[in-house]
């Protein structure tokens, strides 16, 4: 199992463990469940009708979050995230998905707010704290399904992992891997000389998707893009949109000379010889969005971008 991520800080609750020892101190959050990667629901129902009186905030390990933690604490309070009627989380889109997936994987049925401070902020809002528990009443939501991947390893070892924005092998040496595709228990691809491979969520797909030349993906379209890395042979292949039930399977030629890692957002194992994907559709996540910049607006603005 990988390390585990930082988080700061979280209160305890009656019967749950403080996830940090000391509020300036980041924390070690324990061992985590298998994740999934997901596909993106739009709602139009309002998620927090009133105005939240419990909410949790979460900040990234770095001094403008730990600053804005601060002030938005000693302005609003805190409680544990298995308590608050909304998580809101300070930091940038890499924290962000971290939290989702602490989140997914602890199970608990609390939307999540981003704000800003990192750079890019994809996933998240601008770091405004006037009226914040009234802002979050005008939030609309984007619901998330993960995808989940199972890797095995020469070792023998099997380990499972969540992923909100993709899944994707990479070659360990200077060496091309080859890698056999499966969909749906059939071979698509008997062997794909390459730097690697990925599979997207809708959500996923403007980010190291669209820098492979990866297709972007609505997030009401159900579709998952398979897109090789620095492909060699077969050069022209580009990838391919698969349905969101399809499960993907990868299976690495030649391991031991050519190893292989395999990662499944911030999560990495390496020496795999196997990956399955596919998305879990028992899981979902909630995000809230400011109005006018949903997660929606955001990926279709990012097909018109230079």
């Amino acid at each position: 199992m990988p390390p585990a991520h930082p988080f700061f800080p979280l209160p305890a609750r009656h019967g749950v463990p403080a996830m940090t020892s000391s509020p300036l101190q980041p924390a070690t959050l324990p061992p985590v469940l298998p994740p999934t990667v997901p596909a993106l629901t739009p709602t139009t129902a309002p998620v927090l009708p009133h105005v939240p009186e419990r909410i949790a905030f979460m900040a990234a390990p770095t001094d403008t979050a730990r600053h804005e933690f601060d002030r938005l604490v000693h302005q609003y309070g805190n409680c544990h995230p298995g308590e608050a009627e909304v998580v809101v989380c300070l930091g940038g889109d890499g924290f962000m998905l971290e939290t989702l997936r602490v989140v997914l994987e602890q199970h608990l049925s609390v939307p999540v707010y981003g704000m800003n401070c990192g750079s890019v902020g994809f996933l998240m809002n601008p770091m405004l704290e006037d009226n914040l528990p009234q802002r979050l009443t005008t939030t609309q939501a984007a619901t998330l399904h993960p995808l989940r991947m199972t890797a095995r390893t020469m070792q023998g070892n099997t380990h499972e992992a969540l992923a909100l924005n993709d899944v994707f092998l990479f070659r360990q040496t200077r060496q091309a891997a080859k890698i056999r595709v499966d969909v749906d228990g059939m071979v698509r691809m008997p062997e794909l000389i390459c730097d690697g491979a990925l599979l997207a969520t809708p959500a996923g797909s403007t980010a190291y998707n669209l820098s492979a030349h990866g297709p972007i993906v609505p997030l009401s379209g159900n579709l998952l893009p398979l897109t090789p890395i620095c492909p060699f042979r077969p050069r022209r292949w580009r990838g391919a949109l698969l349905p969101s039930t399809a499960r993907v399977g990868f299976t690495i030629l030649e391991a031991e000379k050519r190893p292989v890692a395999a990662v499944a957002d911030s999560i990495e194992i390496r020496d795999v010889i196997s990956v399955q994907i596919h998305e879990d559709r028992d899981l979902a996540v909630t995000v809230l969005f400011d109005p006018g910049q949903t997660l929606s607006e955001r990926i279709t603005a990012e097909q018109f971008s230079a």
